[in-house]
Parts: C-alpha cells; structure tokens; sequence
C-alpha cells in the first residue's frame, strides 16, 4: 500500500518563510516535517511513499537525496567520490518523488500519480502530524467497503483558551481543540476506482467538486479521529509545534 503526501503547494500562509523552501519542509525539531509525517506510517509499517511535487520540488529531492548523509556521520573520497557513513542511521523508506505541476491543484496531482499507485492507497498533506492509529483506520476503510475514507478531526484553536471556575482563572490553554464540527484532516485512504472521479488536468481540484461528487453517491465515510492534530499552516502553528516538541510533548510521536 503506498502512502501518497501532497507536497506541491505554495504555503502562502506562512509568508516569508517559503520563499526558500517549500511548506513541507518546514522545521518542527530540526527536521521537516514531511519527516515527521513519513516517520508516523513507517511506524505501523507503511514505508512506500509517493510524494507529489510542485512549488521548489527540487528542494525535496535534493533533501531526499542527501537524507543518508543529513543523518550520519561519513567520511567522502573527493578523488572517486566514494563515501563511508557511521552511526548507522537510516529511514528504510522507498521514495518515489513525481514532478506534478506547479500550478496543478490537488485532483490534478493525485491522477498524475496513477502509474505508481497500488489498488488501495492512502493519501494526506505534507503539513499536518496526528497521533492517528493508521492501522485502525486501514481496517476501517476495508471493512466498510466505501471508495474513500476521510479521517475527520477537530481542529485546533486560533486563540488560547482561558478556563476559569466562578471568575477565579484556574489555567491558560494554548491552542485547544474547537468543540465545532469536523474537517478533513488528511490521513485518508482510497481505492484506486476513485481515479475515475479525477482528472490530470491542472484545475482538476479534489475536495471541492470530486470529492463531494463521491459523498453524494455514498461513497465517503469518516473515520472519526479524537486525539491529537495539527497542521503548520501559519508561522503562529510552527512555533506551537516547535514548541512541544522541544518540550518532550509531541503527541504525534509515536515511534522510539
């Protein structure tokens, strides 16, 4: 089952901070976050990635290229160009990295990744992390025998949350979850019929228009996810990410 990340917006939400560097490979950590992202599947065993490229796609592949040498220590032979690496660490990941259109929008990129798909594929954002159980929602989407399943969550706050008991403020909660409806948020899977519904032209979008083309034919279910998410879609998330990260609270770390 291969594991396709949209990774080919612009992140014009965050500003200045992709001038340089495309929205997945914000840091949370010192690492990007399509690691973070990757380094959740690997760890129920999903290690086949196809990552769909758009805006400074060369800059994920050149990451991607050197990820061995970003993660060890090694020693390089300038005369032959032959390199010894130490600490013996490694992401046993298969990686295919497909060009998919700069301007594409996302129904657009995910049919231009048909050739490298398998007959059931997931399918999330290269900018949310979840402490979601990936095999609980693999066996939820093949039980219930649907096109789609989205995994719904809530969404985060944009303000702190001030909990209080008759006046007397009792504690400051950063970024609380909403008690609002649910939105998508990524972490989906699809049988690969669901091609049918997309098209690789550049304005072929996904949730809008496919997507809810499908829900209106029954062939969307929601996999209701409780736990902890949150996507980098603003320097503010960043920061908040970075944050519980370096304070050991990273919810969405779930391998050792």
């Amino acid at each position: 089952m291969k594991v396709i990340i949209l990774a080919g917006g612009y992140g014009s939400r965050l500003g200045s901070v992709t001038e340089l560097i495309p929205k997945p490979m914000v840091e949370v950590g010192g690492r990007p976050i399509i690691w973070h992202i990757m380094k959740s599947y690997a760890h129920y065993g999903y290690k086949e990635f196809v990552i769909a490229l758009g805006y400074k796609a060369n800059v994920i592949k050149d990451y991607f290229l050197k990820l061995q040498s970003y993660n060890n220590d090694f020693t390089i032979n300038t005369a032959n160009g032959e390199i010894t690496y130490y600490n013996g660490v490694s992401d046993e990941w298969k990686v295919t990295l497909v060009d998919t259109g700069l301007e594409t929008l996302k129904g657009g990129r995910i049919k231009r990744l048909e050739k490298y798909l398998d007959d059931v594929n997931m399918l999330t954002y290269g900018d949310g992390v979840a402490n979601i159980d990936i095999n609980n929602l693999v066996k939820f989407h093949k039980n219930h025998g649907k096109l789609v399943t989205i995994t719904g969550v809530k969404p985060p706050s944009m303000f702190g949350e001030v909990l209080e008991e008759n006046g007397l403020v009792l504690s400051f909660e950063e970024k609380p979850q909403t008690s609002k409806g649910l939105i998508n948020g990524g972490y989906m899977v699809f049988n690969k019929d669901m091609l049918n519904s997309l098209t690789s032209d550049v304005n072929c979008d996904f949730e809008i228009g496919p997507l809810e083309e499908l829900a209106k034919k029954s062939e969307v279910m929601t996999f209701k996810h409780e736990g902890f998410w949150e996507c980098a879609d603003t320097v503010r998330d960043v920061n908040h990410l970075n944050k519980i990260w370096n304070n050991n609270e990273a919810k969405w770390k779930v391998w050792k």
